[in-house]
């Protein structure tokens, strides 16, 4: 595994002010005497207590084992008593990705604070009311859909759209297997999905990449996409995510095959995992999901994701009209000109419904 600098890392997430208030913060913690004082072990350090602990990163984690790099060395850790009552919102603390500082003792770790994120890929648990963690501190999500197999779902394209912008994340789009539509066994309808979703969605500014690991179609522009940043890879599975980190990376991961009765992948990847790269950054690959659900998903999430929908709804006949239901629907009637793109309103109502 490559080695990489975490402290490096984390100066490059929180450049500006972050350098001056780790400065205070330090010279705070030398005048401060009681962080040496065993009957302190127990108590939550202060925070300047923090900027004196080794500061790690999370490259997985395991049941309740929390694999951290420090400085290029791997430790396994877990989270100190007081940092397990914060839950709150969040159905996990930590995810992969996240900066820590921790202390260590007979090369075993325990983690004291979380740093503040810069940028987090979260969905909601299954029970509907926690704030599920994917990954943290990433600049872009590889949102790598496949076509045929699995089929292309351009509605979860839009949940992680949707996602990453609130997270702070830039996407791209992945299109994978795209030499299956060249393919005997490739229908009409799945060639025309793809080509139109291609053409609406580069049409609004999205950065679009199809990909073939088996043609090698598009991975010297995943690579050099990479370089130099910290990326996750999000999707269903089998849509390929692991294979494509095995072409793009000097990493073999292991790998699976679609179920063709229900055409669905297998769980390969079982849990997240940070891999350094070479060229600089580092890259997260994920389990596959199902489905995908949205935390605290806003009205005005979705109506500003849908830009188009939102433009052409001010000459609606209802000035709060949800272009569900409602007559004189200005946005009915522009998707029934091919004003719209189908493969966008279906997605908006979809999501829409979901909240009202």
């Amino acid at each position: 595994m490559p080695k990489f600098d975490p402290e490096f890392l984390e100066e490059e997430f929180h450049k500006g002010h972050r350098k001056e208030e780790r400065a205070e913060r330090k010279l705070l913690s030398e005048k401060d005497r009681s962080k040496f004082k065993k009957s302190g072990h127990d108590k939550k350090p202060s925070e300047a207590t923090y900027s004196t602990l080794p500061i790690g990163i999370v490259l997985s984690i395991t049941g309740e084992k929390i694999i951290i790099d420090v400085e290029g060395k791997e430790y396994f850790c877990s989270l100190k008593g007081s940092l397990k009552k914060e839950k709150g919102i969040y159905k996990n603390l930590i995810t992969v990705g996240d900066f820590v500082r921790l202390n260590i003792e007979n090369e075993e770790g325990q983690i004291f604070y979380v740093e503040k994120r810069k940028s987090e890929l979260t969905r909601v648990d299954k029970t509907g009311r926690k704030k599920q963690l994917i990954a943290a501190n990433i600049e872009q999500a590889f949102i790598t859909m496949s076509v045929v197999v699995p089929p292309f779902k351009p509605n979860l394209v839009d949940r992680f759209l949707i996602s990453a912008k609130k997270g702070n994340i830039y996407p791209i789009v992945i299109i994978n297997k795209y030499d299956l539509l060249k393919a005997n066994n490739s229908s009409d309808d799945e060639k025309a999905l793809s080509n139109n979703f291609l053409k609406d969605y580069s049409k609004l500014g999205y950065l679009i990449v199809c990909v073939s690991c088996k043609t090698m179609l598009g991975i010297d522009t995943i690579k050099e996409l990479m370089i130099g940043k910290s990326s996750v890879f999000v999707g269903q599975s089998g849509v390929g995510k692991s294979s494509l980190i095995n072409k793009t990376t000097e990493y073999n991961l292991k790998i699976g095959t679609v179920v063709h009765k229900t055409y669905k992948g297998a769980h390969t990847t079982t849990r997240a995992q940070l891999l350094p790269l070479k060229k600089g950054g580092f890259c997260i690959d994920t389990p596959g999901i199902k489905s995908f659900g949205l935390w605290d998903l806003k009205k005005e999430d979705v109506v500003d994701h849908f830009h188009e929908i939102k433009e052409i709804g001010n000459y609606c006949y209802y000035p709060n009209c949800t272009h569900i239901d409602e007559p004189n629907c200005a946005v009915k009637e522009a998707c029934g000109e091919d004003k719209i793109s189908s493969l966008r309103f279906e997605s908006y109502i979809s999501l829409m419904k979901e909240i009202l």
